[in-house]
């Protein structure tokens, strides 16, 4: 790729170097000049084109390692990661938000949008009766044109009058849903297990029948409770969880 795509930072802007030359490497791959699977330029060289410190350059590939966006491989170098979306300690955002975060191109395939009652398990996570009307929303999720999963999120039609009707899907779901009702999520619960993936959204998925996948339930509350059930079949292959361990106790200062 040509060096004038290397956007050196300003040091004269408040943004710390790292975070300018983080954004810089997130521009370059969502524009395509680094595509899935390609190796970027070695530390040396990197840090020549951006006129920065190897510190400064490796806080930058730490973090877009962390999101999911580079994967480092030890004796061979740092490398553009597939789509993948990697789950862990992280804000709640949508799915776009953290799609775009990583650098990829979010997109969604409408399924199915329609009004139905709240079965048992969607009524204990939205805190509304059985048999209660919801709006059923099932969208194929993609990155950069490649199926990622299937989500099915219920939102209380009581929270929602007029959604069907009023064709917010175009975009991201969380936008439309402060924009047209003021409900602005504060936080989300998430219960991860391993399934298997049906014939159905198989074909969807772009996976033979029973391949394993992730199944994620998450409930999304505002400041008046919750608002929002979704279940997700993640391909196992596109999604990633990833944690942090910390040691249960704190070692004692050496004594001098």
């Amino acid at each position: 790729m040509s060096e004038a795509s290397f956007q050196q930072p300003d040091r004269r802007r408040p943004e710390p170097l790292w975070y300018q030359v983080e954004e810089a490497i997130r521009a370059i791959v969502k524009s395509g000049e680094w595509a899935t699977g390609d190796q970027i330029p070695a530390e040396d060289r990197l840090c020549a084109l951006f006129g920065v410190s190897r510190i400064t350059l490796r806080h930058a590939l730490r973090n877009l390692e962390e999101a999911g966006l580079l994967r480092r491989e030890h004796g061979r170098g740092t490398f553009v990661r597939s789509t993948t979306l990697v789950a862990g300690t992280r804000e709640l955002t949508s799915f776009t938000q953290e799609m775009g975060n990583m650098g990829v191109v979010a997109g969604s395939r409408l399924l199915d949008c329609s009004l139905t009652t709240a079965n048992a398990a969607a009524a204990g996570a939205l805190e509304i009766e059985e048999g209660d009307p919801v709006v059923r929303i099932r969208r194929l999720r993609l990155g950069n044109n490649e199926p990622i999963g299937i989500q099915t999120a219920q939102l209380s039609a009581v929270r929602v009058p007029g959604f069907l009707d009023a064709g917010l899907l175009q975009g991201s779901l969380y936008e439309a849903l402060e924009r047209h009702y003021g409900i602005v999520p504060v936080a989300a619960r998430e219960n991860y297990r391993v399934g298997a993936v049906g014939a159905a959204d198989a074909e969807l998925l772009d996976l033979p029948a029973g391949s394993p996948a992730f199944v994620v339930e998450r409930i999304t509350t505002d400041e008046r409770g919750p608002f929002e059930f979704t279940v997700s079949i993640m391909r196992g292959d596109r999604y990633e969880i990833r944690s942090t361990l910390r040691a249960g106790r704190v070692p004692s200062t050496p004594r001098s």
